[in-house]
């Protein structure tokens, strides 16, 4: 299977190369649109700044491409962020995949959330295996506010959306890559779609 992680400059490249490994797969990261249009799956990864990482998607064309893939497609993170129509990080407009705003955590938790937390309302063969309540690793300042495209919730401070699906795009606000056996089982599921 050829999966290609979206080399951007911004991701947890690694971590997502180590954890395709464990399960026999091994991922490359690029940047150029042809193997990227030729792959079997993506993984749009995203450790960083909104703004920041828009501007690398910008340079690199990648902003015009990610929305016309056809393949599956797993945005990790910042990366299921970036394909959401706006986020108040950096006041930046994002590729408008999903139809929903990204908005950071306000007033009464600590920011960002980092560590376990659980995943509930599981919506979609991405989580097949994956019991409800199943803990996850979250690092997130911003969330994706509840909408149509939410396939599974979390609750920090409020239920926000932890996991977007439209057509061939889904997008996690967790790390699977992080998130021991039931995180290996997603990585699995999404390789299987």
């Amino acid at each position: 299977m050829n999966v290609v992680i979206v080399d951007y400059g911004a991701g947890n490249i690694k971590s997502i190369q180590f954890a395709f490994k464990r399960l026999g797969v091994d991922a490359v990261h690029s940047r150029n649109i042809e193997i990227l249009k030729t792959a079997d799956k993506i993984i749009f990864p995203g450790v960083g700044e909104a703004s920041s990482a828009m501007t690398m998607l910008k340079e690199s064309g990648l902003d015009q491409v990610i929305p016309e893939l056809k393949q599956p497609v797993l945005g990790i993170c910042l990366g299921m962020q970036l394909m959401c129509n706006y986020t108040e990080e950096g006041n930046t407009k994002g590729l408008e995949i999903f139809d929903v705003d990204v908005k950071r955590f306000k007033t009464g938790v600590k920011v960002p959330q980092m560590g376990w937390n659980t995943i509930t309302d599981l919506k979609s063969d991405l989580f097949k295996n994956i019991k409800d309540l199943e803990f996850m690793y979250f690092v997130h300042s911003y969330y994706a506010a509840y909408c149509e495209a939410m396939i599974a919730t979390a609750n920090y401070e409020y239920l926000y959306a932890s996991a977007l699906k439209k057509d061939n795009f889904y997008g996690v606000q967790f790390h699977p890559e992080k998130s021991s056996v039931a995180g290996e089982q997603i990585l699995k599921n999404f390789l299987e779609l």
